[in-house]
């Protein structure tokens, strides 16, 4: 694989997407981000390290991010940049720093796929599977009960999907957005990690 290949996974809840990013970046022999991005984050802004784990791939309602950016009812008043699009930016600089760093890594979520997307040796996967099966999958790995694993499913990627379509100019989800979807529960966890390093070394051989 070529030197400088970044990795971005975003995924359905319930696809295995932390387990593969980690165990693909194992199998490649690069970093794997995930919380690990927030770490960074924190160290290269100085923003206090709770606000990145509150406001992590949360969604913004647009109306008021605008009224709290814009300059309503008081004239010469602009107001300060809210903290979660603080948070957004220290992320984004921090996937672009990487980048500029000439760094191979797998990152998981968190629009990586929109701050790399003036970047050349980039790879963007979708991860997603069959509804039944994914909440199959949250209720075994979490002892959940059938309705909190589709509740927790559901919220989980209305939030995600929200997040990236707010932020970022390409679809949460979409073909046209990602450079392969993959289905990961039919193909199998290792499987699936088989396939994307396969589909990367072809992208980007030595």
């Amino acid at each position: 694989m070529k030197s400088g290949t970044i990795i971005t996974l975003g995924r359905q809840c319930g696809c295995g997407g932390h387990e593969i990013g980690k165990k693909l970046a194992e199998r490649l022999g690069i970093a794997f981000y995930d919380k690990e991005l927030l770490q960074l984050a924190v160290k290269n802004s100085g923003i206090a390290p709770e606000n990145f784990e509150a406001y992590d791939e949360v969604p913004t309602n647009s109306l008021l991010y605008y009224l709290s950016i814009g300059n309503y009812g008081t004239a010469g008043v602009q107001y300060e940049t809210p903290i979660h699009q603080k948070v957004f930016l220290a992320q984004f600089e921090t996937i672009q720093k990487l980048a500029d760093e000439g760094q191979s890594c797998v990152i998981l979520g968190r629009c990586a796929d929109y701050a790399l997307s003036q970047r050349n040796r980039v790879i963007n996967v979708f991860l997603r599977a069959d509804p039944r099966e994914r909440a199959k999958r949250l209720m075994e790995k979490h002892d959940l009960t059938e309705k909190k694993a589709a509740d927790l499913m559901v919220k989980t990627d209305k939030r995600r999907a929200s997040y990236h379509n707010f932020y970022a100019s390409t679809r949460w989800g979409s073909a046209d957005s990602y450079d392969l979807i993959v289905d990961s529960l039919k193909t199998g966890i290792d499987n699936t990690v088989e396939l994307i390093a396969a589909y990367t070394k072809m992208r980007f051989p030595e």
